[in-house]
């Protein structure tokens, strides 16, 4: 079989790189497709996956057609010379629509209800779309839900073993208790609009008042005595430092959520939530959202909270209790690209 996985976002290489590993070891031939954005070329080197990259970052909004339209047209080309049987990726507008021209078959993963583009982009091309059971809504096609997360493909005990190291890398000690902060940049297309905390230094200086050390890293510029503090940890030892955290505090959701499966309390901190992000609140208490307009002062009480009461066993409960109930994502992914369609469960 010949498989062909587009990669758009850091996030992707994460979710498809131990499915890309699997699929070549049964033998698939596998060609992996990129565009160049924040790490993501840089992750790929960091797993040894071979990639071709068609197209640059987009330079803002304005540019963002622009370049979709060029890497559409490359991966067009390069599909025609590969005639797949299968395009896949996460949110999939390129690869539902190159799939539909070469006559392979799209496979569609994505979490995030409120991503309108992708909605009315790919989702009506796509031949398979696969959610997570916790998503919100019910678009119409052909889609199978399955038990995890996006970052179970990658952060499931099956697939990641924490290194200890990673804290030496950063001058802790195991006994040294630490919080990561990430804010975002809300440069996204779904971000318009939207927010998170009202004040970087004050979120600093409430999480070290606690006494815990705060790492952090940010997407936008920050207060000039707060740059030289950014965390300077390779983007693929991230998760390491995310499982010995006591704390993670932050606006991106991804990493909020990576925080909750590896039993990381997290405390997010954005206008927009999904069904997932409610879901690790609601049924696992591994996850706090805060969205509403006094959210900077409440997510920072809970964090304090958090914090000083901090008891490492209570998460770990917690986290056992979600990986009681869900799968490693990376067999969805693996089954979804080499099973028989008549074979798998559509909801």
């Amino acid at each position: 079989m010949r498989v062909i996985v587009t990669i758009q976002h850091p996030g992707h290489v994460h979710f498809f790189k131990h499915a890309i590993c699997e699929l070549e070891a049964r033998g698939h031939e596998v060609h992996v497709f990129a565009r160049r954005m924040g790490v993501n070329l840089e992750l790929l080197d960091a797993y040894g996956i071979d990639y071709e990259v068609l197209a640059d970052e987009s330079e803002g909004l304005s540019s963002l057609a622009v370049v979709q339209a060029t890497y559409e047209a490359k991966l067009l080309a390069r599909a025609r010379q590969i005639d797949p049987d299968v395009i896949t990726a996460i949110g999939g507008v390129a690869a539902s629509h190159v799939a539909k021209l070469v006559g392979a078959e799209s496979i569609v993963f994505y979490d995030t209800e409120h991503a309108t583009l992708i909605k009315s982009l790919a989702y009506p091309f796509a031949d398979r779309l696969c959610l997570p059971d916790c998503y919100d809504g019910d678009p119409s096609g052909q889609q199978t839900r399955y038990p995890a997360y996006h970052e179970l493909a990658y952060l499931h005990p099956d697939r990641f073993e924490p290194d200890p190291t990673v804290l030496e890398e950063v001058g802790l000690s195991p006994e040294d208790s630490f919080v990561v902060g990430r804010f975002n940049g809300w440069g996204a297309s779904h971000d318009l609009g939207e927010g998170g905390f009202d004040n970087v230094t004050e979120v600093f200086d409430r999480l070290e008042s606690t006494g815990a050390e705060v790492l952090f890293t940010s997407e936008k510029p920050l207060p000039d005595h707060l740059e030289d503090r950014r965390m300077t940890v390779p983007p693929e030892r991230m998760h390491h430092l995310l499982y010995y955290a006591d704390l993670f505090v932050g606006e991106g959701a991804t990493t909020a959520a990576e925080s909750a499966v590896l039993g990381t309390p997290a405390v997010y901190v954005n206008t927009l939530t999904m069904g997932y992000t409610r879901e690790l609140e609601r049924e696992y208490g591994l996850l706090y959202n805060f969205d509403s307009k006094n959210r900077h002062q409440e997510a920072l009480r809970k964090a304090e909270h958090i914090l000083e009461d901090y008891q490492p066993a209570r998460w770990e409960r917690r986290r056992q209790n979600l990986l009681a109930d869900k799968v490693d994502a990376t067999d969805v992914i693996v089954d979804q690209v080499t099973e028989p369609r008549s074979k798998l469960a559509v909801a």
